[in-house]
């Protein structure tokens, strides 16, 4: 297969992930830029730089090297960074595939199933993770569970207190949660609570 034939189904790849997964998803058009960037980027500078003396290094240290970079520019959620190493890891398989014909693709294809079942919308979905401000100042771990059990209407799994401030009555704790469809949406609209 030629280099150019990989570096299509790079940016097909690279589309299919962008905007048949994430956009359609998670709706965040900057994100869309950054990781067609990245991936356009890294595929133009390894294939130019691709050779067989400098193959496998070359490919670990862009990867390295933008990962770095990109995630202490700005904060990510963990999602996006799946998606930013998926955009940045096709732009590398295309140029450093090998030689062989079909590992680059199978690979790309591999990455995009992956993300498609690993962030499904149906998975895990009624699992929530959210920081809540409390009203009062609760110290007491059982109470405080008690607490955001009967707020959200929910199951809560982990309740990690960030603050507790006794002088202005107030706690924030991160809470990680899940509940039966439909169940604790009226209550979370209730108190003005965002998902």
């Amino acid at each position: 297969m030629t280099r150019l034939a990989l570096f299509a189904i790079d940016l097909v790849a690279v589309c299919v992930l962008v905007f048949g997964l994430y956009f359609p998803r998670h709706r965040r058009r900057d994100l869309v830029v950054a990781y067609l960037g990245v991936n356009v980027g890294v595929l133009a500078v390894a294939g130019s730089l691709s050779s067989g003396d400098v193959g496998a290094g070359l490919g670990l240290g862009l990867f390295g090297v933008l990962s770095i970079i990109r995630l202490r520019s700005t904060e990510l959620d963990q999602h996006e960074v799946a998606y930013y190493f998926s955009a940045l890891a096709m732009g590398i398989l295309g140029p450093l595939s090998g030689g062989s014909a079909w590992l680059a693709p199978a690979l790309m294809a591999l990455i995009l199933v992956v993300m498609y079942l690993g962030d499904h919308p149906r998975l895990l979905r009624n699992y929530r993770r959210q920081v809540v401000v409390l009203d009062s100042a609760v110290t007491d771990h059982v109470a405080l569970v008690a607490q955001l059990e009967q707020l959200l209407g929910a199951r809560v799994h982990t309740a990690t207190v960030d603050r507790v401030d006794l002088v202005n009555e107030t706690t924030v704790v991160e809470v990680r949660y899940s509940h039966r469809a439909g169940v604790g949406t009226q209550r979370l609209a209730e108190v003005g609570l965002s998902r």
